[in-house]
């Protein structure tokens, strides 16, 4: 069956719908408030909790939250969107920090030698990690969960088993997709599927993710600062927790931030098999950009494509120097790198290397959910974006790819713009 190709040809001036232009104009009006006093005061109250737990994050919250400010291009309803995401982060913290108090027994739980995939955005890390996922021996982090990882006292299934949170995510997603339909055919974060711990870091404001909502130099730069081994520690607590509450124990994981945070990431899970996953960095560059800048119709005043590729030119450039500085701290008995142009097709084999260092057996059940994974989901099933560099950027392929000569040097990667 032929693909459909999307043509955005309105990226860097957008044509919005009347219900987008409905939405934005209402949200002009409103005043958004960012005060971290504020919003802990809302996530108090929301739960009815004031202990967050051990180390004092509200530094941390502070920077979040004055980058945020500082980011003059951000519409009202983009502001509002991080509001509400801070106090789902405070929220979650509160609730994790009374089931820590209640289960103190949680954090002897081990998390045992977890799959990790690293790698770029838009590299496969994704494709690789629901179908890791298909093997039900493995726990993973679907996206309703990733947002709301801890339920409220008192909120349990309804009368036809479905969990509020998912159902809360459900509503979210068809909310998303009538503000930007066509992301769908580029990152679908449908309910179900399979999302990054890098949510989870979250909840510590400790981690990249809030590069992708807003223009925040000055966060990633804070960011940078961190000794993420706290943090991460933090995040082997938070993944006890979901382990806790729903098992099992092996866990499968993925974020493009541990390609600059290996150090950490190997003390805080030191048998973990990684499954690095290498592309052509201008063809990530294109589709993050592209994927970017169609959902910035909604998020910002004005669409700033030059300032756009150039951030994320150099964003990309940082997470794989720190990669290929630190590649060599996980052994080849405990890692495999896996070409974008190797992937599709030829997933089963990597499987099978995958779960040989793993020390796992790969039963015919998991090769029969994996392969079943894979008819249900060929590439593109979606549709087909069509990327212009040139037409919605202003860059070439050429002058992009000469920043990353030290990746194509190290890795197996094939230009593929």
């Amino acid at each position: 069956m032929a693909q459909t190709v999307l043509d955005i040809d309105d990226l860097t001036a957008p044509v919005l719908d009347p219900i987008q232009r409905q939405v934005l104009e209402h949200m002009a009006a409103v005043s958004v408030e960012l005060d971290p006093a504020t919003l802990i005061d809302e996530a108090i109250e929301r739960t009815g909790m004031d202990d967050f737990g051990p180390g004092d994050f509200r530094p941390r919250l502070e920077a979040y939250a004055a980058a945020v400010d500082a980011d003059s291009g951000n519409t009202n309803l983009n502001r509002l969107i991080i509001r509400n995401r801070i106090i789902r982060l405070l929220s979650q913290r509160l609730l994790l920090a009374d089931l820590l108090r209640r289960y103190p027994e949680i954090h002897a739980i081990e998390i045992e030698s977890p799959f990790i995939v690293v790698g770029l955005p838009r590299s496969g890390t994704t494709h690789l990690v629901n179908l890791i996922a298909a093997d039900t021996r493995r726990r993973a982090l679907p996206y309703w969960e990733s947002q709301e990882p801890f339920p409220y006292l008192g909120e349990g299934p309804d009368v036809g088993g479905v969990d509020p949170r998912f159902t809360r995510s459900v509503e979210e997603h068809e909310s998303a997709k009538m503000m930007t339909p066509l992301v769908q055919a580029m990152h679908d974060r449908f309910p179900q599927a399979i999302e990054e711990e890098v949510e989870l870091l979250d909840l510590d404001f400790a981690s990249y993710v809030l590069e992708w909502h807003a223009r925040v130099p000055q966060w990633r730069d804070f960011y940078l600062g961190l000794d993420q081994r706290e943090h991460y520690g933090y995040l082997r607590t938070v993944l006890q927790a979901l382990t806790f509450l729903r098992g099992p124990r092996q866990w499968v994981l993925k974020s493009p931030q541990h390609c600059e945070q290996l150090g950490p990431l190997m003390q805080t899970f030191p048998d973990a098999t990684v499954a690095f996953t290498h592309r052509d960095p201008v063809a990530v560059i294109q589709s993050a950009v592209t994927m970017l800048a169609y959902g910035d119709r909604m998020r910002r005043k004005e669409i700033d494509p030059e300032g756009l590729v150039e951030y994320w030119i150099d964003r990309i450039e940082r997470l794989l120097r720190a990669c290929v500085r630190d590649r060599e701290l996980i052994g080849a008995d405990r890692s495999v790198d896996i070409p974008f142009h190797q992937l599709n097709g030829n997933e089963i084999s990597i499987l099978e290397t995958l779960y040989e260092c793993n020390g796992t057996e790969l039963t015919p059940e998991a090769s029969a959910a994996f392969q079943s994974y894979l008819d249900a989901n060929p590439r593109g099933k979606h549709g087909q974006v069509r990327y212009d560099l040139a037409r919605d950027f202003g860059r070439t392929p050429e002058e992009i790819r000469a920043r990353f000569a030290f990746y194509f040097d190290r890795f197996d990667v094939r230009a593929e713009v």
